[in-house]
């Protein structure tokens, strides 16, 4: 066990041995900690055990096999794919990967959709110790090259689907690895191969671990792409050890192998992949996989299935909220929604309409060094920074005062950080456990790791992980997400938060989403408010509407923050980790030359909205007066 295990567990016992009341006396918010401390003993003991054994994924996945070898592993339209059948297709997959001849730690990119061959495939390369780099299947071109070539990628595996073929073809020119095609079409060129003609040759017997002798907890198990929100993708590496505490990440919401977890998110991402699948491996749990997320068929399949935990991520909860109201909206079986960007404004609402007891959210980052959760339901916040669970904790976790003119951390007279107060926002930063130090965030140049790092932060020579998200506590220690850098932007000398300027206006019944940004105008300073807004379906921009958004942003925001110019996209500007994209509209900005959506400008003297036209543009431009 854990020196941190250990301390976790003597401090929960010396905890529940005083009085509860004594304690409460001095530290009102000590209940909250007792809360975490019991949650978190079981994730310690969870990962130290496997860690002593020098057991890993595949390890825990193999012996979720030999304990309940027909139990469903994994729901997929309509079709059980029970622990042992997803074994013999993963040593499939290991027999026919074992003819590569590719060490440990070495690389190989599957760019397989939402299915269980994602799995197995993902699981057989595990079985001979190859890191496995999970590509997103919806990018193209650049950065589907670059993504290739950043991990190193000694193979390719692409998943079944004419549309992912016609993905790789138009890169061909460029990838000079061998390249396997799942699926029953055939191949245009002859120099790639069918993989599921290997796999029916294949043989499904058991792989011995000693071809993985090589894997120690610092070992790539596999690569996990940022979202290319601010840029092309970068690699996040996932060590064997951080795969051990995706695996045990669930037991904090107290989540066991008679649970049901649905997983609408992409497997490529750290939600899908990370907490969904290594979480419902580590638990021995059942996943219920869907292809694609849809809110007209979420609660269907929660239903449907007998789901238990449900994840979700980013604005995935007000696309459910925009879906018609049914008597059927609480008849279902989940107790507990686990995910991270919860907006406030809904939190409630949501948890009304469809009578979900428990929403568990958190805070982290894929490349991160740790991650926060709230497990005591407190509307609006994504866990908790308790400075007495900070004296226990192997890393520790600080907001620390922010200069957003500077776009830096405040110091001191020494040069060192300010902790921020309850009620200031503030830049989350993390320590950096030296082994994590070494290998770095991304498999990338030391210069893209060197980013996420703030030096010489309460003391000359130390090193913090830097999140790039302003956080606020409030005196219980609940952590409330805020905005994150580069989402503030500066205009009429004044800090405007994206993130706060969008919680005002989706106040308004008739908006769905509002993604905020700025957009520079020539001869002013800073940045103009700009907003792309959803309206609810069946809502058109008519005259009364667009009045109504102009009252309701002069009522609840200061005159800097109110937009000055409105747009409204057919299609929704979301990743597909459901993230709002910002780049491609701060570049299009409010120029209806380029912008097809209908453009609308702040009308102060008919207190509206008005329509940006060219004519109009061309005039106010030549003016200045936007």
């Amino acid at each position: 066990m854990s020196k941190y295990t250990e301390k976790l567990l003597y401090g929960a016992a010396g905890v529940a041995g005083s009085s509860i009341l004594a304690w409460r006396t001095f530290f009102p918010w000590i209940g909250y900690d007792i809360q975490f401390l019991q949650a978190a003993s079981r994730v310690g003991r969870h990962m130290a055990t496997h860690i002593k054994k020098g057991m890993y994924l595949i390890d825990i996945f193999e012996d979720d096999v030999q304990k309940s070898p027909t139990k469903p592993f994994i729901l997929f339209e309509d079709r059980v794919y029970t622990y042992v059948f997803m074994d013999q297709q993963a040593n499939r997959v290991a027999s026919i990967a074992s003819e590569w001849k590719l060490k440990v730690g070495e690389t190989v990119a599957i760019m397989i959709t939402n299915e269980p061959a994602f799995i197995w495939t993902f699981l057989g390369l595990q079985k001979l110790g190859i890191a496995v780099a999970f590509i997103n299947f919806n990018i193209r071109m650049k950065p589907l090259v670059n993504s290739i070539r950043a991990c190193e990628a000694k193979v390719l595996i692409v998943g079944q689907g004419d549309d992912l073929r016609q993905a790789v073809e138009e890169i061909r020119s460029e990838l000079d690895i061998p390249t396997f095609f799942q699926g029953p079409s055939p191949l245009q060129n002859q120099s790639y191969t069918r993989f599921d003609e290997l796999m029916q040759h294949a043989v499904p017997a058991g792989v011995c671990k000693a071809v993985r002798v090589g894997v120690h907890p610092l070992t790539p198990c596999c690569y996990i792409f940022t979202s290319g929100t601010t840029g092309l993708p970068k690699p996040c590496i996932i060590t064997h050890a951080k795969a051990i505490a995706y695996c045990s990440s669930l037991l904090l919401a107290n989540v066991t192998n008679k649970d049901i977890i649905y997983t609408p998110l992409p497997l490529y991402h750290g939600a899908g992949g990370g907490g969904g699948l290594m979480g419902t491996i580590g638990t021995g749990a059942t996943m219920a996989l869907c292809r694609k997320f849809s809110a007209k068929h979420f609660w269907e399949d929660c239903r449907k299935y007998n789901v238990t935990i449900a994840q979700y991520i980013g604005e995935l909860c007000r696309y459910l909220l925009a879906v018609p109201e049914s008597p059927a909206d609480g008849k279902h079986c989940v107790r507990v929604m686990i995910g991270n960007g919860l907006r406030q404004d809904i939190w409630e609402r949501f948890q009304s309409r469809f009578k979900v007891p428990n929403m568990v959210e958190f805070f982290g980052a894929t490349e991160g060094t740790a991650f926060i959760m709230n497990l005591a339901n407190r509307v609006g916040s994504c866990g908790r920074l308790s400075p007495f669970i900070n004296l226990f904790d192997s890393v520790k976790k600080f907001i620390v005062k922010f200069d957003a003119i500077r776009e830096e951390p405040v110091r001191d007279k020494e040069g060192h950080c300010i902790l921020a107060r309850p009620g200031e926002t503030g830049l989350l930063l993390t320590t950096i456990p030296p082994h994590i130090l070494q290998a770095g965030f991304y498999k990338g140049s030391k210069e893209m790791n060197e980013k996420k790092i703030i030096r010489n932060v309460f003391k000359d020579g130390d090193v913090y992980f830097c999140y790039g998200d302003l956080l606020q506590i409030d005196n219980d220690y609940f952590a409330y997400f805020k905005d994150r850098l580069g989402d503030t932007f500066r205009w009429k000398g004044e800090n405007v938060s994206t993130y706060e300027v969008a919680d005002v206006m989706t106040g308004l019944d008739f908006i769905q989403d509002a993604n905020v940004y700025g957009v520079e105008i020539p001869g002013t300073d800073g940045r103009a408010g700009m907003a792309a807004v959803h309206l609810v379906d069946g809502t058109s921009t008519s005259d009364d509407i667009l009045k109504m958004i102009f009252n309701h942003c002069v009522t609840n925001l200061p005159i800097y923050a109110q937009p000055v110019f409105l747009r409204f996209p057919k299609d929704h500007t979301l990743t597909q980790t459901f993230k709002q994209r910002k780049v491609e509209l701060v570049k299009e900005g409010y120029d209806p030359y380029v912008v097809t959506d209908p453009l609308f400008f702040r009308d102060d003297v008919n207190q509206t909205y008005a329509p940006l036209t060219r004519e109009s543009y061309s005039h106010f431009r030549s003016k200045s007066k936007l």
